[in-house]
Formats: C-alpha cells, sequence, structure tokens
C-alpha cells in the first residue's frame, strides 16, 4: 500500500483550490453549465481508463482530453488573461502604495471619484443614459481603440456633456483608466446571462460582459428609469445611492 504522506495532501489542497477558483471564474462568466460539463467527463474518462480498464474507449476519451484543453484554452483566452495578471498583481504593491502614498494623491483621486458621482446623480435625475468603465488591474486597450480617444481629464461637465442624448459620442461606452478619460463610445462585450431581469437594456447586459472578462468596474445610469447600477468581478448592483456609489468606486479603485 503506498503511504499517505504531507505531499499528498498539499497535491489534494492545490487541485481543489485550483477547481474552486475555476467554478467561480466560469460562475462569474455565465459558463457554469460547461464546468459541470468538464467535469462530467473527466469522470467518465477517470471511470473508463483507470476503473474499468477500457483501454479502447480511455484512449479515445484521452485523444479528446488533449484536444479539448487547446479548445478551452480558445474559448476563455480572456478568463485566462485576467488569471494570469490576478496572479502577477493581486496585492502586492498595494501595502507600499499605501505607505508611500501623499495625501494629495488620496484628495485627487477621491476629488475624481465625487466628479463622477455627481455625473451620475445629475445623469439620474434627467433620465441620461451612460454607461462609464473604470479600469483597474486588466489593460482595456482593445475595448478604447473601439470608440474615440479623447484623453482628458475626468470632469463632471464633460461626462454629462459626452452622454447628453444629442450629443454624437452619447452611445457607448466611456473608459476611465489612470486617472483620465481615455476613450468613449467604445463597445464592450455583451453578457449572455440569462439571469439578467427582462426590464435591464443593453447598457446593463454590456456592463456585466465587461465586469465578467475583465476585473473592471462598471457604472450604468438607466435611460428608462434614471436608476444607478453597478457590476463588478460578475454580478450586478441595481439601485445603487449616490453613497454607495462612492463607497464601492472609494474602495474598488
Amino acid at each position: 500500500m503506498v503511504p499517505f504522506g504531507i505531499k499528498d495532501i498539499i497535491d489534494i489542497f492545490l487541485v481543489a483550490l485550483m477547481l474552486f477558483y475555476l467554478y467561480r471564474l466560469m460562475k462569474n462568466s455565465g459558463t457554469l453549465s460547461l464546468f459541470y460539463g468538464v467535469l462530467a467527463f473527466i469522470g467518465v474518462w477517470v471511470v473508463a481508463f483507470e476503473v474499468f480498464d477500457m483501454r479502447l474507449t480511455g484512449t479515445i476519451l484521452d485523444k479528446f482530453m488533449s484536444i479539448g484543453l487547446i479548445v478551452l484554452v480558445i474559448l476563455f483566452q480572456d478568463q485566462i488573461k485576467r488569471f494570469l495578471i490576478d496572479i502577477g498583481s493581486r496585492g502586492r504593491w498595494s501595502l507600499f502604495r499605501k505607505l508611500f502614498r501623499h495625501e494629495g494623491d488620496k484628495e485627487s483621486d477621491h476629488a475624481r471619484i465625487m466628479n463622477v458621482v455627481y455625473a451620475c446623480m445629475s445623469m439620474s435625475k434627467s433620465k441620461t443614459g451612460a454607461l462609464i468603465v473604470f479600469q483597474r488591474k486588466v489593460p482595456l486597450t482593445d475595448y478604447e481603440k473601439t470608440g474615440d480617444i479623447i484623453d482628458a481629464d475626468v470632469n463632471m461637465r464633460l461626462i454629462e456633456n459626452i452622454f447628453f442624448k444629442n450629443s454624437p459620442l452619447h452611445d457607448g461606452a466611456m473608459i476611465i483608466a489612470d486617472h483620465r478619460i481615455k476613450s468613449v463610445g467604445c463597445i464592450l462585450p455583451v453578457s449572455h446571462d440569462m439571469n439578467i431581469p427582462k426590464n435591464l437594456g443593453l447598457r446593463h447586459r454590456a456592463a456585466l460582459g465587461m465586469s465578467q472578462v475583465t476585473d473592471a468596474v462598471c457604472v450604468i445610469v438607466s435611460e428608462e428609469t434614471g436608476n444607478i447600477s453597478v457590476a463588478r468581478e460578475g454580478s450586478l448592483m441595481v439601485k445603487v445611492t449616490t453613497t454607495d456609489l462612492e463607497h464601492v468606486l472609494a474602495t474598488t479603485l
């Protein structure tokens, strides 16, 4: 009998951790059924090849496993990219940035956040539709190129003018990165999650889709109701107050 040691415990723990992260990733991206399908396929392969020693069936399934890995990499390249960026940058330098950050930088960041909050408050009252995307760790360069590059300061009046109904740039999303309005009129990936309420429109689906493939924080102002919503980490918060909006932006950006 093969002895069961500490290395086996670590091995099982690492596999369980990878499966858990894969489960959470696919749940956030709305592809949880695919996760269950992959687990079922692996289960059949193990039973056929290892338990019942069905060599022909096991060999065929083994070939499918090799091809399937390549297919999964192609299908989930955005999620894999996000996973690798998270591993490489999650909190690594955040403590040092907080220690050596000047008070003036904190005040400037808060002023930029409040410009967005006040703009959303104003657009909510006038029922002006808007979609604002905040870049975090995952670069949004490819999405910026789908719109018009402006590279301007984060300004309340500018945000309102861009999303004004008669403005030529009001359609699409605004991307804010590195404390600047980088691009407007951008096209975002649309979520196909069937659990999204039917009363929510394309802006909400685009914001949720963006939060599923990147770590961006997306703010939506509904053109129909004026309600403010926030999409992040594959979930949607609806009917958010301006106080809650300020808190979310201040704690995540």
